[in-house]
C-alpha cells in the first residue's frame, strides 16, 4: 500500500500525475462508515486514500448504538474485543414524572444462542467508536488526511479526478462520498437527495457530567416545563448525553454556563465539564441514486433519518460492508456490473430503515411509550439480499434462503471448539460442503487465483482437520437447515452468496460469473 502526503505546492496547473499518485480507491470522509470502508478495502490489499474536511477526529457522543450486526461486522474486522472494552449494555429507561420515577425497559435483553453470539445493542458513544476504527486504519498503514475536503472531480472511463481543498489533484479508479448529509460527492455528483428537513423540529444535544444523577438509569422526563429531556450514562465514564427538545421557535444560548442554567432551571441538576454540544435537525432523506459512474455514496451521504431507533451509523457501516468486497472484486477485473448490485442491495434497506426510524420518532413526538420500544428489526439481524440481483432464485435450505445472513454456529476444529464466525473472518469467500456428493465435487470448482480467495470445508460428523468441519452435534447442520447434500457458498460481507444442491459444477461455474474475474 502506498501512502501519499498532500503536496500544497503545486497548484492545479503546475500538478502532473504519476502512475505511484494513482490510488484504487479516495474515500471522502473518515467517520464510521468511511473508516470501515477503508479498513476492508485495506487487508484487500487495494491503494486507498481517506480525506476528511474536519481538523480532528469527531469528539461527540452522538450515534451512541451498535447494533447487533454490526458488531459482527465489527468482529471481523478484529476491533470487536475493543469495542466491547470501551462500551457497554444499554441500562433501563428512569421515567420521571414529578417525584416519581417508574423503571422501564426500552429493549429486551437477549441471551447469545449458538447462530446470535450478540443479540444485544452495544452502547459505544461514536467518538470511541470512530477512534477504534482510526487505530485500525494505522496499524494497517493508513494515516487520516484531516482539514482536507473534496472540492469537486472529473470522472472519464478509466478513473475519477479529484480535487482536494489543499490544491492538489488525485487521480483513483473510484471515489466513493462517505462525508455526511451535506456531501460535497453528492451535490458535485448531481444526485437529488430526496426527502424533508423540517427546520422547526431541533433537538439539543450535549456531553456533559451531572451532579447526583444516578448512572444506572436512561433518564427521560417526558414533560417537564413543556419540554422533553433526557440524559444517557455514557460507559466508563462519568459523562452523559443529554438530549433537550427545542421549541419551535427557541434559539439556544451554546454557552457552558447558559447550558448548565438551562438543565438545572428544567431538572434541577448540575451540568458540568460539557466537552461537546450540537443541534440537531431530523432530516429524512434518501439519495435518488448510491452510483454515478465511478462515484458512489455510502453512509450519511446516501441516507439520513430520524436519531430513534439507533440505525444511522449501523446502516452507513453496512453500506461499507457491501461495497467494499465488490470493489475489490472489479479492481480484480470481476465485471463492472456486480458494483451495480450496490445500490440494488442497499437503498430498499435504507428505504425501510427510514420508515421504522419516522415511526418510531413519531411516537416519541406524541410521547408514545412505543416511540421508546426497540425490537428485533433494529437489531439488523434480519437484513436480507433475497430477491435481489445477486440472489433472484428460489435456493434455499430448510432455514435459509440465498441472500440471508450466514449465522454462526459452533464445530470441533483441529485446535479444539471453534465457531463458523471465525471460519468467516477475512476477506475471503468461504464454501461449506455438506455431504458426501457435495465434498468429492470440490477438487473440481474451478476458482480464479485473481480476487479474493475461496476457502472450502467438508462439514461432517467425523474428521477433524483443516479442511474439515466437525459438527458432531449437528447444531451447525440444524440452524443451517441442511437435508440434504449442499454447497453453500458464503459472501465476504457474511452473507449467503448461494445455495447448491445439483449439478454442482454447472451451478457453481454460472454463480462464478458475476462475482469473479473473468
Amino acid at each position: 500500500m502506498i501512502n501519499i502526503v498532500s503536496n500544497q505546492s503545486k497548484s492545479k496547473s503546475s500538478f502532473h500525475f504519476t502512475e505511484q499518485l494513482c490510488v484504487d480507491v479516495l474515500i471522502a470522509g473518515a467517520g464510521p462508515t468511511g473508516s470501515t470502508l477503508a479498513a476492508d478495502l485495506l487487508r484487500r490489499g487495494l491503494r486507498v486514500r481517506i480525506v476528511d474536511k474536519s481538523p480532528h477526529a469527531f469528539k461527540g457522543s452522538r450515534a451512541k448504538g451498535v447494533q447487533p450486526r454490526t458488531q459482527e461486522v465489527f468482529e471481523d474486522l478484529g476491533i470487536l474485543g475493543e469495542a466491547h472494552n470501551e462500551g457497554g449494555p444499554y441500562p433501563l429507561t428512569g421515567l420521571h414524572f414529578g417525584p416519581i420515577t417508574v423503571p422501564w425497559r426500552m429493549q429486551s435483553q437477549n441471551r447469545p444462542t449458538p447462530d446470535i453470539p450478540y443479540p444485544n445493542i452495544l452502547l459505544l458513544p461514536q467518538h470511541r467508536t470512530d477512534a477504534i476504527l482510526h487505530r485500525l486504519l494505522k496499524r494497517q498503514g493508513l494515516n487520516i488526511e484531516f482539514d482536507t475536503a473534496v472540492e469537486g472531480f472529473e470522472q472519464d472511463a478509466d478513473g475519477v479526478t479529484v480535487t482536494l481543498s489543499s490544491g492538489e489533484e488525485v487521480r483513483s479508479k473510484y471515489l466513493v462520498g462517505a462525508d455526511g448529509g451535506s456531501s460535497t460527492v453528492r451535490k458535485a455528483a448531481g444526485i437529488r437527495f430526496v426527502g424533508e428537513t423540517d427546520d422547526s423540529d431541533r433537538m439539543l444535544i450535549i456531553d456533559g457530567t451531572i451532579d447526583e444523577l444516578s448512572r444506572n438509569r436512561w433518564h427521560m422526563w417526558p414533560r417537564i416545563h413543556g419540554k422533553s429531556v433526557a440524559a444517557c450514562p455514557l460507559p466508563h465514564s462519568n459523562q452523559f448525553q443529554v438530549m433537550i427538545k427545542l421549541s419551535p421557535d427557541e434559539t439556544p444560548d451554546l454557552d457552558e454556563n447558559a447550558l448548565a442554567a438551562y438543565f438545572h432551571k428544567l431538572t434541577g441538576f448540575r451540568l458540568y465539564n460539557i466537552t461537546w454540544k450540537s443541534v440537531f435537525r431530523p432530516n429524512v432523506r434518501l439519495a435518488e441514486h448510491y452510483r454515478v459512474g465511478r462515484v458512489f455514496l455510502a453512509g450519511d451521504a446516501a441516507h439520513v433519518h430520524t436519531p430513534a431507533g439507533g440505525q444511522g451509523l449501523n446502516t452507513g457501516v453496512q453500506d461499507a460492508y457491501n461495497l467494499g468486497w465488490k470493489l475489490g472484486q472489479v479492481i480484480a477485473g470481476t465485471s463492472d456490473s456486480l458494483l451495480e448490485s450496490y445500490e440494488a442491495e442497499r437503498q430498499p434497506i435504507a428505504a425501510r430503515v427510514l420508515g421504522k426510524s419516522s415511526e418510531l420518532y413519531s411516537g416519541l413526538k406524541k410521547h408514545r411509550l412505543s416511540g421508546l420500544k426497540r425490537g428485533d428489526e433494529e437489531r439488523q439481524l434480519g437484513i436480507t439480499y433475497h430477491g435481489g440481483p445477486l440472489a433472484p432464485d428460489a435456493a434455499a435450505t430448510k432455514t435459509l434462503h440465498v441472500g440471508d445472513r450466514a449465522p454462526d454456529a459452533p464445530f470441533i476444529g483441529p485446535d479444539g471448539a471453534r465457531r463458523l464466525f471465525d471460519v468467516y473472518q477475512g476477506p475471503h469467500f468461504t464454501l461449506l460442503a455438506f455431504g458426501d456428493n457435495a465434498a468429492q465435487a470440490l477438487p473440481n470448482l474451478n476458482w480464479p487465483t485473481a480476487g479474493a480467495e475461496l476457502r472450502s470445508y467438508i462439514v461432517g460428523d467425523g474428521r477433524v482437520g483443516v479442511n474439515y468441519i466437525n459438527d458432531r452435534t449437528g447444531i451447525l447442520t440444524r440452524i443451517y437447515g441442511i437435508t440434504s447434500d449442499t454447497l453453500v457458498l458464503i459472501r465476504p460481507d457474511g452473507y449467503i452468496g448461494n445455495i447448491i444442491t445439483t449439478n454442482w459444477l454447472t451451478a457453481f461455474e454460472n454463480m462464478t460469473k458475476t462475482i469473479t474475474p473473468m
